[in-house]
């Protein structure tokens, strides 16, 4: 992570929390407990925040409401990085030239950018890191919903039920999920959930990209259940007994192999 992304997910984790320890920053931002000292003392100096005895703290008096219970997508995306390139190929392998498609914010989703550049497709996402890369690289008509940009995450979401995404239609909605599992598709958090619900009435069919790591795995809220997932991508560390429960529900399964 550059050193300026770090530094801004300090900034907003103290404008919402507060207070934060130097070792409960190492375990968000995934850094070590001198890059975020040498970090909060730059800060600090600078007059951004406000250095004290074992962490920081927000110079602001109010705790920021531009907050949803999510990971960092600037660390997600340093985790399992070969094997969620390969799940991201695949999936943009069933993408056809004049597809038109949606792409959910997160990390898995985010590794498909590298393999659209050479595709013809418009794409609506919610992901304004993925949507700078696939302009900046590609040809692609992107279109972005209307809302708040949330940075830990990436993302831009709406709480209102209008934000533009209500006219366009797609082939295939792709999303990653922190947990999959008989239970369903889960999420960490209501906003998202209504986000990604909104964007799931304009597709045809739902793609969800997970790692094994996420198989099996329960997070705080079910997106949706099983029956309404027509493909999961993932890798060949899958349980062979979850995987059967996937396609005991109709969903086609798509296995990339491992990379350690």
């Amino acid at each position: 992570m550059l050193e300026r992304h770090r530094q801004q997910l300090i900034k907003d984790i103290l404008d919402k929390e507060q207070f934060a320890s130097v070792r409960n920053l190492t375990e968000k931002l995934n850094a070590s407990e001198a890059t975020i000292r040498r970090d909060i003392l730059k800060m600090s100096k600078r007059g951004e925040i406000q250095k004290i005895r074992g962490g920081a703290q927000s110079l602001n008096t109010a705790p920021s409401k531009k907050h949803i219970s999510s990971s960092v997508f600037f660390v997600d995306k340093e985790k399992q990085t070969k094997t969620k390139k390969l799940i991201a190929k695949r999936a943009v392998e069933l993408c056809k030239d004049g597809d038109s498609i949606i792409i959910n914010g997160g990390s898995s989703t985010y590794m498909m950018g590298e393999y659209l550049q050479d595709k013809q497709l418009n794409i609506l996402t919610n992901s304004f890191v993925l949507a700078s890369y696939i302009t900046e690289n590609s040809d692609i008509q992107v279109t972005l919903p209307g809302g708040e940009i949330y940075r830990e995450q990436g993302i831009i979401l709406s709480s209102y039920e209008k934000d533009n995404t209500e006219y366009y239609h797609s082939s295939m909605m792709f999303m990653g999920s922190p947990g999959v599992g008989p239970f369903g598709v889960m999420e960490s958090d209501p906003l998202l959930i209504m986000s990604e619900q909104r964007l799931r009435k304009q597709t045809e069919k739902l793609v969800i990209l997970a790692d094994s790591t996420k198989l099996g795995k329960r997070s705080n809220f079910i997106f949706c259940p099983l029956n309404e997932v027509d493909i999961l991508i993932t890798d060949s560390n899958a349980d062979p007994d979850i995987i059967k429960q996937f396609e005991d529900n109709g969903i086609e399964v798509i296995i990339v192999e491992a990379v350690d």
